[in-house]
């Protein structure tokens, strides 16, 4: 039992991982500070994110901060 409850543990946080939303940064003079690209950053995600007023400066994980402004 107790091998099946850390194997749980570990084995659960790796899923959610791996279905991670990826966001663009926006920078400073954008209307929002990041972008939802969704499953894979592509060229048709990028532009949909420069359509809605994001400069993207880079990407990484999106962010649940309740004070970053999430376009997309």
């Amino acid at each position: 039992m107790k091998k099946l409850f850390l194997v749980c543990i570990f084995l659960f946080p790796m899923i959610g991982a791996v279905h991670a939303e990826k966001c663009a940064n926006c920078s400073s003079s954008s209307s929002c500070n990041q972008c939802r690209l969704g499953s894979s950053d592509s060229s048709d995600a990028r532009k949909r994110c420069e359509k809605m007023g994001c400069k993207i400066t880079g990407t990484g994980s999106c962010s649940t901060a309740a004070n970053v402004k999430v376009c997309g």
